[in-house]
Order: C-alpha cells, then sequence, then structure tokens
C-alpha cells in the first residue's frame, strides 16, 4: 500500500469503516502524518455534524446510484491544490480507493443512522421532561392557589378530594387509600357539564394515593364523576359512576 493510498483512507477510517490489517497500517502512518490527522478530526467533526441534520426518506434507486458513481470520484493526497484534486478525482480511480469509498458511504450511511437514532431519544426525553416539569407545575399550582376551594367524599372504600382554583381554571383531584380497579381496568375522570360528561383523564390504575391534574378547563362544570372504563379509557361513560361530587364554591 504507497503513501497515496494512505492518504485517501482519512475519510474511511474516520467513519469506522477501516478493519483488521488496513486499521492498523493506516494508524500507524496516521501518528506520522499531520495532514492526516487534520483530514480526520475534519471528517470525524463533518459526520457528527450531517448525523444530527434532518432526515427525509430516500428514493429506492438511491443506493445503486451511489454505488454506480463510486468509480467516478476519489479522495486524494492532502498536499494536492484543491482544484488539482478535483481534476485528478476525475482521472484516477484505484481499486482500493473505489471500495474504501464505497465502505465509507456504507459506514457513514451506518454512522449516521445511529447519532441520529440517539438524537431524536434524546431529544424525545428532553421533551418528556418538559412536559412532566409542566404537568407538575400545574398541579402543585392548583394546590397552592391563593383561591383554591376543596371538596371530600367516600369513593369505593378510600377518599376523594376535588381541589378546584377558579382562577387557573383548573381541577385536582386527590385520591387516598382508594382500592385498585378491576383487571384490566381504570379509573376514569370526567366533568359534569349539565347533562353531559366531558373525559377529564385517567387515574393510574397501579396506585391507590395519587394526585391527577384534571385534564382540560373546568369551565362552568358542576361536578365531576368516577367511572370503572376499558384500559386506555373511554370516549363516553360504559358503567354508572363509582362517585359523583359538586365543584366546590
Amino acid at each position: 500500500m504507497t503513501t497515496t493510498d494512505l492518504h485517501a483512507l482519512t475519510g474511511a477510517y474516520a467513519v469506522h469503516a477501516l478493519h483488521g490489517e488496513e486499521r492498523a497500517v493506516f494508524e500507524r502512518h496516521l501518528a506520522e502524518c499531520d495532514a492526516c490527522k487534520q483530514e480526520v478530526a475534519e471528517f470525524t467533526a463533518t459526520a457528527g455534524r450531517l448525523a444530527l441534520a434532518a432526515t427525509v426518506p430516500t428514493r429506492p434507486v438511491m443506493r445503486e446510484e451511489v454505488l454506480q458513481r463510486i468509480p467516478t470520484v476519489r479522495q486524494v493526497s492532502p498536499g494536492a491544490a484543491p482544484l488539482e484534486r478535483v481534476r485528478r478525482g476525475a482521472l484516477r480511480g484505484g481499486g482500493l480507493t473505489r471500495w474504501a469509498l464505497a465502505a465509507s458511504v456504507a459506514a457513514a450511511a451506518a454512522f449516521g443512522g445511529t447519532a441520529v437514532w440517539q438524537y431524536e431519544r434524546a431529544q424525545d426525553a428532553r421533551h418528556e421532561a418538559t412536559q412532566a416539569q409542566r404537568h407538575a407545575e400545574d398541579l402543585a399550582g392548583v394546590l397552592a392557589a391563593p383561591d383554591a376551594k376543596s371538596r371530600s367524599l367516600k369513593v369505593a372504600g378510600g377518599t376523594g378530594t376535588l381541589v378546584v382554583s377558579a382562577g387557573r381554571d383548573r381541577a385536582v383531584f386527590v385520591a387516598s387509600k382508594m382500592p385498585a380497579p378491576p383487571r384490566g381496568k381504570v379509573y376514569q375522570l370526567w366533568f359534569a357539564d349539565g347533562g353531559k360528561m366531558r373525559a377529564a383523564g385517567l387515574m393510574d390504575p397501579d396506585r391507590s394515593s395519587q394526585a391527577v391534574l384534571m385534564r382540560g378547563a373546568v369551565d362552568g362544570a358542576s361536578g365531576i364523576g368516577i367511572t370503572v372504563e376499558p384500559a386506555g379509557g373511554s370516549k363516553q361513560p360504559t358503567s354508572t359512576p363509582v362517585a359523583l361530587l359538586g365543584v366546590p364554591t
């Protein structure tokens, strides 16, 4: 393997496309070549930025098009001037370089896909954490509101307390020692709007004591109801309420 061939492997090395003896030979060369060190650093940084870019679905024929074009494109030694490197790349396409480039393309695709997946997972985690924090702040805001009013009653052997803040137009239901719902069922909360029931969230079936920020504004509701519904909840009540409680005034 010539020095020129080694210079041409910086891209493949940056995206982990070299293996075994070929990688070992290049790393020995890299330890003594400042130009290649610089190119590897630049390629690595570029691969990282590309991995964080927005992705779009690729056309089915793209892979074949890329492979067909590989023989016409090559890397050249870092000592060549930019224009000269472009010209030489159009004239020379050695077998080693061609396959190294093919490996680079494949590795970059895999590397980029993994990094994008990790980035999206991190973004999802941050989004979920932000939502959880906002939810906790809203719940605490209702309970601690200066105008908060409450009303309690016995619910299925436990105790339920409705806390309402007129200023925030929100409500929290606090359950204490409520028995678990039947297997495959869940307690669902409802706002009573006249003769209609408006879905207002689900309780955690695995917790006997909890505070639930009811979904949506109170918006003039006269009370709340609690029913036992299939897991996931229902659009309208499917069972007789286990409890009905008027909004405190």
